[in-house]
């Protein structure tokens, strides 16, 4: 039902930030086995509830992530036994796909968001720097495996927020504008312990103008 997605960009082609083969295991292995995993669990669910599981893919016919904030927002309908792996794998999936689109080579990143998006956050953070540092202590905060986001609620306020595993802020309702993933896999092969320069790093590859479409969506 769910496919891995293509990149728009090369293995290598977020170096020296985020190095070649750290991307192809990311990408190739883990986000492959969340879909695998996610695809396993539907196919137990289709044997035990084909009408739930027709209702689930009606909703991917219109766009996996359409159909990913479907059973992501609806988790309870699911037979409890399936809800954990559901939630884990579809949430991995959701979360990286959203990721690599936020993600550009350097040259084609802006060095900070412009318009409303810049607005928003020197409103509500006073400068660019300033929500940066939240930001990197967000993510630096996160114990063990997660995300650190920086997300607009259903008011339209910009929160800085960090969700452990594969949990989707959408869950909480509220909108992704930028993720970045703090698990260990994401990062280990280039900066062993040193989460903090990753994240430093993080900056010369986000897509801005991606995240502008977040936002204004």
């Amino acid at each position: 039902m769910f496919k891995l997605p293509e990149l728009n960009y090369e293995y290598d082609a977020l170096e020296p930030h985020f190095d070649a083969k750290t991307m192809e295991i990311h990408h190739s292995k883990h986000h492959q086995a969340y879909v695998d995993n996610l695809n396993n669990a539907l196919e137990t669910l289709k044997a035990e509830n084909a009408n739930l599981y027709d209702m689930i893919h009606e909703k991917v016919a219109l766009g996996e992530g359409a159909g990913l904030e479907f059973i992501l927002t609806n988790l309870e309908v699911l037979p409890a036994s399936l809800q954990a792996a559901v939630r884990n794998n579809g949430g991995g999936h959701l979360n990286h796909s959203f990721f690599w689109q936020t993600l550009a080579a350097e040259a084609a990143a802006q060095k900070q968001p412009t318009g409303d998006l810049l607005r928003a956050v020197e409103a509500k953070f006073g400068d660019f720097e300033g929500f940066k540092a939240e930001f990197k202590a967000a993510a630096l905060a996160r114990f063990g495996s997660g995300w650190a986001w920086l997300v607009k609620s259903v008011d339209g306020e910009l929160e800085i927020v960090s969700t452990p595993n594969q949990d989707s802020p959408i869950s909480d309702g509220l909108t992704p504008i930028i993720g970045l993933d703090v698990w260990e896999h994401a990062y280990y092969l280039g900066y062993q312990n040193r989460r903090a320069e990753y994240v430093d790093a993080f900056w010369s590859v986000l897509d801005w103008k991606q995240a502008e479409e977040n936002f204004n969506a």
